[in-house]
């Protein structure tokens, strides 16, 4: 599903006993096993051929559609990652259920549930920005490059766009 606003994704994980990951999670998810790695090629396979939904050519000028896409995919048309998850990286970014707050690795160090509302700063008239993870079918070398797993952006969360999902998380408690 695309074009949907975080509150949306959030109420329809609810509705389905879930929640949305956050940051930690879903690039723990990512990477499928995969200790500390985050290469720039996580969207090519060593013999350069399309392991996931990304742009191929210069963007925004000439996209070759090497992968068969020229915009989002059908789940599983990629290879899964080391977890059997499909489309980690490319195809449609992907809420979180964190704030965006800049600096990465000492945030989720410190605080793998991310920031709270109130450590974030927000200019006057703008909305809060949740961090989104994976990337798009219009990340592409020469532009974004942010299908690697750690990469994050931020996104106003009442914006939706054709680029951006979301998946959930079934949190069990213990068993």
């Amino acid at each position: 599903m695309v074009h949907i606003a975080y509150d949306d994704a959030l109420a329809y994980a609810q509705w389905l006993g879930r929640s949305l990951p956050t940051e930690a999670q879903w690039e723990f998810a990512a990477r499928g096993g995969r200790d500390g790695e985050d290469d720039w090629g996580s969207a090519y396979d060593d013999e350069g051929k399309p392991i996931a939904n990304s742009w191929q050519g210069i963007f925004p000028v000439l996209n070759t559609n090497e992968d068969g896409y020229a915009e989002t995919a059908p789940v599983g048309c990629f290879p899964p990652n080391g977890y059997g998850l499909y489309d980690m990286i490319g195809n449609v970014w992907e809420w979180t259920s964190d704030w965006y707050k800049s600096g990465h690795s000492k945030a989720m160090a410190i605080n793998p549930k991310g920031p709270q509302a109130a450590s974030v700063h927000v200019t006057p008239g703008q909305t809060p920005s949740r961090v989104i993870k994976g990337g798009s079918y219009l990340c592409s070398m020469n532009y974004c490059s942010r299908y690697r797993p750690a990469a994050r952006q931020p996104q106003e969360s009442d914006l939706a766009a054709a680029h951006l999902g979301f998946r959930t998380v079934l949190n069990k408690l213990n068993p």
